[in-house]
């Protein structure tokens, strides 16, 4: 039975699954649905709205809350971490549809001794652009599970109010000693792209 979170709670991850070496990491999240005309329908032309399209992405950093090289952020456009420990799933442009919209698979004991923390973001691809917001969205959450019996271990719903935020820092996860916790954060940002994100981690 999955652990549910509440915004701000740590857990030990690890420590209460002994053996656990890799994990798979689920965000998920739904457009909201527009009613046509009015003014959403003004704006995004024809009352359908255009697709809001989320990425998922994580951002390895030392113990310093440091990115230290461009290869430490997995993303659509960088799919693997250099040294084989984070992979992602690909990039889905819509949200439509039940479970899981992007996967990040991790291997902890491949993640190098100096990355202190993986830090899970979502941000909206062009969000400035095309005028979308988090508002936009509804039903978004994060699941950690082990992929080798399919045992969903945490799940964290973001039940904020994300309107007019345009990146979201979801959780991390991080070392405590020879253990991994997890966070769950569930913060929004003004960000307009991945690339400000990392910036505040720079």
């Amino acid at each position: 039975m999955a652990i549910n979170l509440q915004k701000g709670q740590r857990v030990d991850l690890t420590k209460g699954n002994p053996g656990l070496s890799k994990i798979l990491i689920g965000l998920g999240w739904d457009p909201v649905q527009q009613s046509k005309g009015g003014l959403l329908g003004s704006l995004f032309g024809g009352g359908q709205g255009a697709n809001v399209d989320c990425d998922a992405s994580v951002i390895m950093v030392n113990e310093q809350g440091k990115v230290q090289a461009n290869s430490d952020v997995i993303y659509f456009g960088n799919l693997q971490s250099r040294d084989g420990s984070v992979k992602h799933s690909g990039d889905n442009l819509t949200g439509d549809g039940d479970g899981d919209d992007e996967q990040i698979h991790v291997e902890l004991n491949k993640v190098p001794t100096h990355i202190h923390k993986l830090v899970f973001v979502v941000n909206i691809y062009d969000a400035v652009k095309r005028r979308q917001h988090f508002g936009m969205i509804q039903n978004a959450f994060i699941r950690i599970v082990n992929p080798l019996t399919n045992q969903a271990l945490l799940h964290y719903n973001l039940t904020d109010d994300y309107a007019g935020k345009t990146s979201l820092i979801v959780g991390e996860l991080y070392r405590h000693g020879q253990d991994w916790k997890f966070a769950a954060i569930g913060t929004g940002t003004n960000a307009g792209s991945l690339g400000e994100v990392v910036k505040s981690f720079s």
